[in-house]
C-alpha cells in the first residue's frame, strides 16, 4: 500500500519541477535599486514607510518566483523594457501583493 502513495508523491514532485525552474534572482545590486525605487514611488503616492516596505518586499519575492534570471535582468535594462514583460511583472506583483 505504501508504494502507490510514494509513486504518486514522486509523480507530483516531478510535475512541479518545471515550476521551480522558473525562479530567478536579481542581478547583483539590482534588488536594492528595485527596493529603493519602489519605496520612493510608494511614498510619493502617500503610502507610509512600513506599508511601502512590505509591498516592495512582496513585489521583489513575486518577481523572483515568477521570472527567470534573464527576464529579471531584462526588466531593468537600459535599452528599454519589453512592454509584455513589464505587464507580466506588474500583474504578478499585483496578484501576489494585493492589500488585505
Amino acid at each position: 500500500m505504501r508504494l502507490p502513495s510514494l509513486l504518486a508523491a514522486c509523480a507530483v514532485s516531478a510535475l512541479l519541477l518545471p515550476l521551480a525552474a522558473t525562479a530567478g534572482d536579481f542581478p547583483a545590486g539590482k534588488e536594492k535599486n528595485y527596493m529603493a525605487q519602489c519605496q520612493e514611488t510608494a511614498k510619493a503616492q502617500g503610502v507610509d514607510a512600513a506599508t511601502a516596505t512590505r509591498h516592495c518586499t512582496c513585489g521583489a519575492q513575486a518577481i523572483k518566483k515568477n521570472f527567470t534570471d534573464e527576464e529579471i535582468k531584462d526588466l531593468d535594462s537600459s535599452d528599454g523594457v519589453d512592454a509584455k514583460l513589464m505587464h507580466r511583472a506588474q500583474a504578478a506583483v499585483q496578484a501576489a501583493c494585493k492589500p488585505k
